[in-house]
């Protein structure tokens, strides 16, 4: 039996904001990989990319984990190699399915899916381009857009756009169309990371700013008061959607601290809704992964507001986070899949 496992490559960290998270998540994965019958299923290796993209093997990988923290250059091998990927750890001659839990730029957006692609071997999650449209929110959102889902009023805005008054004060009345309060979002960050909620001018202009430092391309969305609804999606030939869920907070917004600080925020699952309310949100959560091209995994956001019985989508996320407090892996807890069943799946359903 031992000899007939399949070797998965499980790879944590990364060059990004998310790093923690992505530790956080790899620790869980790997429970739900070490766990009922997955033992008899699959002997595992962990690999590390540290927060200068250097790619470490199981020895590393495995203290990072057991730390729950980013290793810092004192704790890693000196004389350290160059910043960024120079091949892959000799550990990994044996892998069959690479398993990425890397959230955010560098491990959500594409780029790592293309190196498994060049090596020809399988991988967990979506693809190079549905990665990398699901990653951009301008991207992102015209795919939403050309598939006929609701979104939230929007406008995208270039970094270059902020240089001179020619362009920017159009810009900024163009923005104020949509009202106060708006959510100006870097495009190609996750995690509520670089977000700032402005409610007048001055607002404004300081979050344009603070979001063209960390990506040129922004999205400015309109503020809307509504619920936050969540739908987990896997399967390859076959999609299929959970139950709906809720996250409700305390604070103003959904921010980063807010995700994942425990008890800052709680969820409802299945969420509380009136007929129909969760099929069709179940449905719109499938078109969306159609829309960009996402196969594997996803969880999709939406907005709801309950007084009209509006349906926004939000985001979509093709490597949601595998927290203690993340609502993929609860989603699918709902809908009669444990951990170790539903990371099973997951490696299954891998695809080049």
């Amino acid at each position: 039996m031992t000899s007939q496992r399949k070797h998965v490559g499980l790879v944590f960290g990364g060059v990004s904001g998310e790093h923690e998270v992505s530790i956080r998540s790899a620790s869980t994965v790997l429970a739900g990989l070490t766990s009922g019958s997955n033992p008899e299923r699959y002997a595992v290796t962990v690999l590390y990319i540290d927060r200068e993209g250097r790619w470490w093997g199981p020895g590393i990988a495995a203290a990072v984990l057991e730390r729950g923290e980013a290793a810092t250059d004192e704790q890693l091998p000196h004389p350290l190699p160059p910043a960024g990927f120079r091949g892959l750890p000799q550990d990994c001659d044996a892998v069959d399915v690479w398993y990425p839990v890397l959230h955010g730029p560098n491990g959500e957006d594409g780029t790592v899916q293309g190196l498994f692609r060049l090596m020809r071997q399988p991988f967990v999650g979506a693809g190079v381009l549905g990665s990398a449209v699901s990653m951009d929110k301008q991207a992102m959102k015209a795919a939403f857009a050309a598939a006929g889902l609701s979104q939230v009023p929007y406008v995208c805005v270039q970094a270059s756009e902020l240089k001179d008054d020619t362009t920017f004060n159009p810009l900024l009345k163009r923005i104020e169309e949509l009202g106060y309060p708006c959510f100006v979002k870097p495009a190609n960050l996750g995690s509520s990371v670089g977000i700032s909620k402005v409610r007048n001018r001055a607002e404004l202009v300081e979050g344009l700013h603070k979001a063209s430092l960390l990506d040129p391309r922004l999205v400015v969305e309109q503020g809307v008061t509504a619920r936050e609804l969540e739908c987990a999606v896997l399967g390859r030939n076959d999609l299929r959607a959970s139950v709906v869920g809720e996250i409700r907070f305390e604070a103003d917004w959904y921010d980063y601290e807010t995700k994942y600080t425990a008890g800052l925020s709680s969820t409802l699952i299945p969420a509380p809704l009136p007929d129909g309310v969760a099929d069709r949100i179940r449905q719109q959560a499938l078109q969306a992964c159609e829309a960009v091209g996402v196969l594997g995994m996803a969880r999709v956001d939406f907005f709801y507001d309950e007084a009209a019985g509006t349906i926004w989508i939000n985001e979509i996320n093709t490597l949601p986070g595998f927290t203690s407090q993340s609502m993929y892996p609860m989603l699918w807890a709902a809908s009669g899949l444990t951990l170790d069943q539903l990371v099973h799946e997951l490696v299954e359903t891998a695809g080049e």
